[in-house]
């Protein structure tokens, strides 16, 4: 049996209230909106009750934040892509953000397990003036565990529309991509965080979130596998080598938070879900 879950997620200001509504169809949830900030921003938790997919399965996200609202979004623990011996099992979002709009998409880490075929990808259309935050982790295998990425494909998409698009594709059995010092050099968690914008974003203003970045990365056990760049001005971006998650997720929440601060002159109030 094979599981196809989709939801329409949207958010409007309202009497400057950050208000969110939602449809779904099969398993795929979002929790209680919750305020830790006050009106402004929307948090809400997306959950999957099967929590893992299999070959066959789809989860379809379409999000959409209205001129002025912001909203957050995670999950409550990671995605898994299982074994697959009945095709490509995928995860997706598309989310348009409007002018004046904030969207921050923060899901915890999808895991490759041994043997499966994935494929997730994540698609943002900013109007002017619309910023975002989001951020990619993906664990091949349980390293901690001995259980090995050792056979299967994972997949990843990452764009924001007409700006930046990243594509790749990881075979575990591709040990020059798996094991090489030009490759993943035998890490086995890559992170992503990206904060782009609908339209470029001042030099200075940019040169400000890329300094207090690095001057995190330079305190971190990763700043040998990390680093941060502006490969289009709109986007500022973060990338993460580790050998397990907990590192990576790390390093991700506190350049989010710093960049939070710079950026938004908000401070980096967590989800309640991370302290748990």
């Amino acid at each position: 049996m094979t599981w196809h879950a989709s939801l329409t997620l949207d958010y409007t200001l309202e009497s400057e209230r950050s208000v969110a509504r939602y449809l779904h169809n099969g398993p795929l949830r979002i929790l209680q909106s919750l305020y830790p900030e006050g009106d402004a921003v929307c948090h809400n938790v997306l959950v999957h009750p099967p929590s893992g997919l299999v070959g066959g399965d789809m989860l379809d996200m379409k999000v959409t934040v209205g001129a002025g609202a912001h909203g957050l979004v995670t999950t409550p623990g990671a995605t898994r892509f299982y074994r697959s011996d009945a095709g490509l099992a995928t995860q997706q979002v598309h989310a348009r953000v409007e002018a004046d709009a904030r969207l921050e998409w923060l899901p915890l880490e999808a895991i490759a397990y041994n043997q499966c075929d994935a494929l997730n990808r994540a698609v943002f259309d900013l109007a002017p003036g619309a910023e975002m935050m989001t951020w990619d982790i993906s664990a091949l295998g349980l390293p901690a565990a001995d259980l090995p990425f050792a056979q299967g494909t994972f997949r990843q998409h990452m764009e924001v529309s007409g700006v930046w698009l990243e594509r790749g594709t990881i075979s575990a059995t591709d040990t020059r991509l798996m094991n090489s010092p030009l490759g993943l050099a035998g890490q086995r968690c890559m992170a992503t965080l990206v904060f782009a914008a609908g339209s470029a974003i001042a030099a200075e203003r940019s040169e400000r979130a890329l300094a207090c970045a690095r001057e995190l990365l330079e305190a971190s056990e990763l700043r040998l596998t990390a680093g941060a760049t502006s490969p289009h001005q709109q986007v500022i971006v973060l990338r993460v080598l580790s050998p397990v998650t907990e590192p990576a997720m790390q390093l991700l929440r506190q350049v989010w938070a710093a960049w939070r601060l710079e950026m938004w002159r908000m401070s980096g109030t967590v989800p309640r879900l991370w302290n748990l």
